[in-house]
């Protein structure tokens, strides 16, 4: 299936309300679409499970354009994707090698960095017989971009491949490229994060980030401040529905996210609505060890 440009706006326009685009970043996203030689995206995947783009595959499923593939292949330019490109192999890699050569291009960047080892726990591709590391990768197409986009919380602040004990080394793009990174953290991040980070890139209209990278626009109220729970009668354990979670563990007051306004699986539901813990996944700390805080000294 083709999706044109004019599509992917009307889709905008029909999903403006949900990821939140104004009538004044519609316009100047239309505008940014109408030029074809708009900007390419390489998207480059290392230390991470590809749930982010799982995640963003699952944004759009039941009207035009059906799917998050249609809108990067046919609309944004994505010239490299390891799990969604026809190409493979050193065929592929050159694709990625050409982009870079031309520069100018949006990298978008999911998983961690591992560093250890000269970077050779991980590998990026093959390349006219030689062995490419993610970290190499990283570093070299991080400096001919326009922009560095990390998508979920490994890529942003490393993540669950960081946590400790960390044999691998691994480290945020921020930290590995010393570039300023626009962050859309998360374990996954929603798919309506990322399209709205991904428009308002495009249109110009991206805003001030916070002192962690996050786009302000997107990522300004804590959870808990949000939830629809929030003067709800304490749950003081586990399965007690309708009651707020903050007594037994959750971190939705130290989390930064619009999940309560987001909600998940086409707006069917959120975490703490299915009377799970809010375990701070978009927060730079993530995972934390106990994932769940410290309530009348015990770990909930």
């Amino acid at each position: 299936m083709t999706v044109s440009r004019r599509q992917f706006l009307e889709y905008c326009k029909n999903a403006a309300a949900a990821v939140g685009l104004s009538t004044v970043q519609l316009g100047q996203l239309e505008k940014a679409l109408a030029n074809p030689n708009g900007p390419s995206v390489i998207w480059l995947s290392g230390s991470s499970c590809t749930g982010c783009s799982v995640s963003f595959l699952n944004r759009i499923s039941t009207t035009e354009p059906q799917t998050a593939a249609d809108v990067l292949v046919n609309v944004i330019n994505l010239e490299y994707h390891p799990n969604l490109m026809a190409a493979a192999g050193e065929s592929a890699a050159r694709v990625a090698q050409e982009a870079m050569n031309r520069g100018g291009y949006i990298l978008a960047v999911e998983g961690g960095v591992p560093t250890a080892f000269g970077g050779n726990t991980c590998w990026a591709w093959t390349l006219d017989g030689a062995d490419v590391t993610f970290l190499d990768a990283v570093k070299s197409m991080a400096a001919q971009a326009s922009q560095v986009l990390c998508i979920g919380t490994c890529a942003s602040y490393g993540g669950i491949p960081a946590a400790p004990p960390n044999p691998a080394g691994v480290q945020s793009v921020k930290a590995v490229t010393l570039r300023n990174t626009i962050n859309v953290p998360g374990c996954p991040p929603h798919p309506d994060w990322m399209i709205w980070t991904i428009a308002n890139l495009l249109g110009g209209t991206l805003g001030t980030l916070d002192s962690l990278g996050r786009p302000v626009g997107l990522f300004k109220r804590k959870v808990h401040d949000i939830c629809p729970r929030r003067d709800l009668a304490k749950a003081v354990q586990y399965g007690q529905d309708n009651r707020c979670l903050k007594d037994i563990g959750c971190l939705g007051p130290e989390t930064v996210a619009p999940c309560p306004t987001s909600l998940w699986n086409n707006r069917t539901n959120w975490c703490i609505d299915a009377n799970s813990l809010c375990i701070g996944c978009t927060n730079p700390t993530f995972p934390k060890n106990p994932l769940r805080r410290l309530v009348n000294g015990n770990n909930a």
